[in-house]
């Protein structure tokens, strides 16, 4: 089913999507932060994960009776480890800024999600045109969210906004940043680990591009687990639970439900994605790009809605020169991509 062009299209799609999903979050303005994400929490790692799965695999529990729990298992355990992770995404902002903290865990989660694969199954073709093309790709993403990174840290300093004083080290934010781009990488992982559930969903007649679907149930329900957890913890800690009975917040639900929907939806078309490329190297191909393609969006966005006013030039000009070069990672990785299968 290789369609390099047609996984580009969806790739595009899902990265749009996913540098989209927190817009929502502008508008849930009598909400605290834990509200807003307990409610997206709900929708798109329970809810959607339960019901997608289940209308686009009706077999899925003949499935996991097949394959056994093991693989089951592992991949839950790679949600586990990536739900954890994105409790230290919010340290690391707290501790570092938003823009470094993104940036540098983007890119541990791009290098790591692509490099790790690349090194364990195709070993032998790292230094083929096709291998050495993954990690080219792969290194102008790392500078290109750096870049990003720098210019990013140059509109907090001209805003007069960044990391909050008092609250942890710079060591600390830094440390904060790698274990969150180590765990945002097993969601890569998981789907790696869960191709025999794929395969398996094939042979009782799925369809292939629902097959990934048999692997996001397990991921994502173990990963909204600590999400869940953690949200709970702070409307105890912040005392925001009766936010949620507040009046005219309806429309709030409807604002999460939406950020569901795009996460969750990227997701899926990542997902589908790793099928239109060739054979084992779909993830490894793909991962890299659809980080990048998350970051240009994101980027889009904070221009389209004014958050770079007032920062200056200089600023602007280094964070547009990262946006190129991660849409030159995206062109190296789609070329690469025809390489591996000469």
């Amino acid at each position: 089913m290789q369609n390099a062009a047609v996984g580009l299209i969806l790739l595009i799609i899902a990265g749009a999507m996913n540098g989209s999903f927190t817009l929502p979050m502008k508008y849930t303005k009598l909400w605290a932060w834990e509200n807003t994400w307990l409610a997206y929490t709900l929708f798109a790692l329970f809810l959607l994960p339960i019901a997608v799965t289940f209308i686009t695999l009706p077999q899925v529990r003949d499935v996991y009776a097949e394959m056994g729990m093991h693989p089951v298992l592992v991949v839950a355990a790679c949600g586990a480890g990536w739900g954890i992770s994105q409790i230290f995404f919010g340290l690391a902002v707290e501790s570092v800024g938003i823009a470094l903290a993104f940036s540098v865990i983007l890119g541990i989660a791009a290098a790591v999600g692509s490099l790790v694969p690349l090194l364990r199954e195709h070993f032998d073709k790292v230094f083929t045109s096709g291998g050495l093309g993954v990690i080219a790709g792969v290194a102008l993403v790392v500078v290109g969210v750096g870049t990003c990174a720098v210019a990013g840290r140059k509109r907090e300093a001209a805003l007069g906004a960044g990391p909050q004083q008092g609250k942890a080290s710079l060591g600390r934010g830094l440390f904060y940043c790698l274990i969150s781009g180590l765990g945002s990488a097993l969601v890569n992982f998981g789907l790696i680990a869960g191709r025999g559930l794929l395969d398996a969903s094939e042979r009782a007649g799925a369809n292939p591009l629902w097959a990934p679907n048999a692997a996001w149930l397990p991921l994502m329900v173990a990963g909204g687990i600590p999400n869940l957890l953690y949200c709970v913890y702070l409307m105890g800690k912040n005392t925001s639970r009766h936010k949620f009975s507040q009046s005219s917040t309806g429309s709030h639900w409807l604002l999460a439900f939406v950020m569901a929907v795009c996460w969750f939806g990227s997701t899926l078309m990542y997902g589908m994605t790793t099928r239109f490329l060739p054979g084992t190297w779909g993830p490894i191909l793909a991962w890299p790009a659809f980080m990048s393609l998350i970051v240009i969006t994101a980027s889009i966005h904070g221009i389209r809605t004014g958050e770079w006013h007032g920062t200056g030039k200089t600023p602007l000009r280094i964070q547009l020169t990262g946006v190129a070069l991660l849409i030159f990672a995206v062109v190296v990785l789609q070329v690469a991509g025809q390489w591996v299968q000469q």
